[in-house]
């Protein structure tokens, strides 16, 4: 069964909780199974274990925090061992317009340098998922979206992998 892998840093709740609102639409598909681990307990071997990679941080000046960045530099021990995985991410911040897009982005950047798999939305969020502050209901609604949508593209590029294997 692929296996996805929320990382998440929290530092007033409310990346947490969208990071249990993702691994519920995840856990949506049955077909895929889902740890959410904090940054700190979170293990370069975990990263490897895992198909699809979801990395959740609080937007902090237009940026992803620096737990988070630690990871991303310490995960060159393991560059190119990344390769094909899928990777989203996601991010709380404290209003509309305050750095959400080049937040995730800035995670998006280390999955692609990784030769990980990166899926937009045509619809709403193309790059990833944001949320003002603690997710209300229709926020919430959002991030199980999210998680189900990425469910499905591991499960997608994990069945292609073994055709190709």
């Amino acid at each position: 069964m692929p296996k996805i892998l929320i990382i998440y840093d929290s530092k007033t709740g409310n990346t947490e909780k969208a990071a249990m609102k993702v691994s519920e639409g995840v856990s949506e598909t049955k077909a895929v199974g889902c740890v959410v681990k904090r940054v700190e307990e979170t293990s370069l071997g975990d990263m490897l274990e895992a198909d699809g990679i979801i990395i959740g941080s609080p937007t902090y000046y237009g940026d992803m925090s620096n737990k988070i960045k630690k990871l991303l530099d310490e995960s060159v021990d393991i560059h190119g061992k990344l390769e094909g995985k899928v990777g989203a991410a996601f991010t709380s911040s404290g209003g509309a317009a305050s750095g959400a897009e080049t937040t995730i982005l800035s995670i998006l950047k280390a999955f692609l340098i990784h030769g990980m798999v990166i899926k937009g939305d045509p619809d709403r969020q193309h790059y990833g998922l944001a949320v003002i502050e603690a997710p209300g209901k229709e926020e919430e609604k959002l991030c199980r979206r999210f998680g189900r949508r990425i469910a499905e593209f591991v499960m997608e590029i994990a069945a292609k992998r073994k055709l190709v294997i």
